[in-house]
């Protein structure tokens, strides 16, 4: 089988590159002639563990090719992925402006039967109505079936999420475009992943229901964590209480300054707006990107208690990226977090494994730092703002002598307060109470 995947950002090219190591002969394609040019000799725009080696064996085993052709994309392959972005409109909804740009390509160029899919993220209804755009744009009648197959791929874990993933969904209305599909994931079957076959919008719900849901998750326990700080509990052990309850389970409970990324934000804003424009207002995920936001004030608060007040601190920062093994700053809490504390006369030093040359543009007036230890020369206090796995061994003693005060601010409580102080360090942490030093 030959397949096309149309958009070549973070969706597009893991499954691209995943569907080549799967035997599959596959197209990519984009309108950036740069970006082409660039993965046709193995360098990959973004960062994401294991996708360089990925790409650069589909390319050696001519199995994965690049173009910038619509034509050429469309005319060799039987299933045409659609994985351009949807980015959100000012009032939330989701812009498909892209997905139809590409349904329009891939009308005038068909010359017979194709299984068009949806891998990008998009609202119910974004299927039928992809369906009258294609019909709309035909040069001749040639049958084709739209097939809703949404991406659940988490940043910094792409490709094991596709190679072992909890789940595979098909929405379709037509039995040769499932079997088809079904094909295409057949290499799954030894693994026994489950595969949902339903119609389109259930489809297309089940992303956004299966996000929303993720980020209530984050948002309530994080609400949870600023009760405990009140009452002197501790959140870890509350969110391990919970967690072994099977009807809850562990994921998502770790509270921390907020969700981030390309996902959840614009997921729940374009569920709500959904539900809006079918005369429901979506109270619970609205709710949850209310609590994401003013988290993000808390952190905000939280150091500025700290530390006495920031005008004039000087402060260093662990991460940048909105979680670890991405160069991904889209929506991240250092974006807000950091801005306010520079707004407040904070002066910041930061280091981020792979995200810097981003975070500078976005984050004018940050310094940017070569390492962990740099970040902490002549500090007030320095934030763990994300668990990258090179921040939870840090040595203290060589820190210690760097700041200028002894103030660890572990807004992800990657640190046991117990450890920390017995460096001489005061401990603040989200949802655990804030340790001092023995005196």
């Amino acid at each position: 089988m030959h397949i096309s995947v149309i958009g070549t950002g973070y969706v597009g090219l893991v499954t691209g590159a995943c569907f080549a190591e799967f035997g599959v002969n596959v197209t990519c394609m984009d309108t950036d002639a740069r970006r082409i040019a660039k993965l046709e000799k193995g360098e990959v725009p973004f960062f994401e563990p294991g996708i360089t080696e990925l790409v650069s064996k589909g390319i050696k085993e001519d199995r994965l090719h690049f173009t910038t052709d619509v034509a050429k994309a469309v005319d060799k392959a039987l299933v045409i992925f659609i994985a351009v972005g949807t980015p959100p409109k000012s009032d939330g909804s989701a812009d498909l402006s892209y997905v139809e740009e590409v349904g329009r390509g891939i009308a005038k160029n068909m010359t017979g039967y194709k299984v068009i899919v949806t891998k990008s993220t998009v609202p119910v209804g974004t299927g039928e109505k992809l369906r009258e755009v294609i019909k709309a744009n035909q040069t001749g009648r040639f049958r084709f079936d739209i097939v809703s197959n949404p991406e659940f791929l988490r940043e910094g874990s792409a490709i094991e999420d596709f190679m072992r993933p909890n789940r595979v969904v098909i929405g379709a209305d037509s039995e040769q475009a499932v079997a088809i599909m079904k094909d295409l994931y057949r290499p799954l079957y030894l693994l026994e992943t489950p595969i949902v076959v339903t119609d389109i919008p259930t489809a297309e719900m089940i992303k956004y229901a299966s996000n929303a849901f993720l980020a209530v998750k984050i948002s309530f326990i994080n609400e949870i964590a600023t009760v405990c700080e009140k009452v002197g509990a501790d959140v870890q052990m509350v969110s391990k209480g919970m967690g072994l309850d099977n009807r809850i389970g562990n994921k998502f409970l770790h509270a921390g300054p907020g969700f981030g990324g390309s996902c959840f934000p614009k997921d729940l804003a374009a569920l709500v707006q959904t539900g809006e424009r079918v005369g429901y207002p979506f109270q619970i995920a609205g709710a949850a990107a209310k609590v994401n936001y003013e988290q993000h004030l808390r952190m905000v608060q939280k150091v500025k208690d700290a530390c006495g007040g920031v005008k004039g601190k000087t402060l260093g920062v662990l991460g940048l990226s909105f979680k670890p093994n991405t160069n991904d700053m889209r929506e991240a809490p250092s974006l807000t977090i950091l801005s306010e504390l520079m707004k407040e006369g904070a002066t910041i030093r930061a280091y981020d494994p792979a995200s810097m040359e981003e975070s500078v543009k976005l984050l004018p007036g940050m310094v940017p730092c070569q390492d962990t230890y740099d970040v902490a020369e002549g500090a007030d206090g320095l934030i763990i703002m994300t668990e990258w796995n090179q921040f939870r061994n840090l040595d203290f003693e060589r820190l210690k002598k760097s700041m200028k005060e002894p103030l660890l601010l572990d807004l992800r409580n990657t640190y046991e307060s117990d450890r920390v102080v017995t460096y001489g360090f005061r401990h603040v942490s989200v949802g655990r109470t804030t340790k001092n030093p023995a005196a």
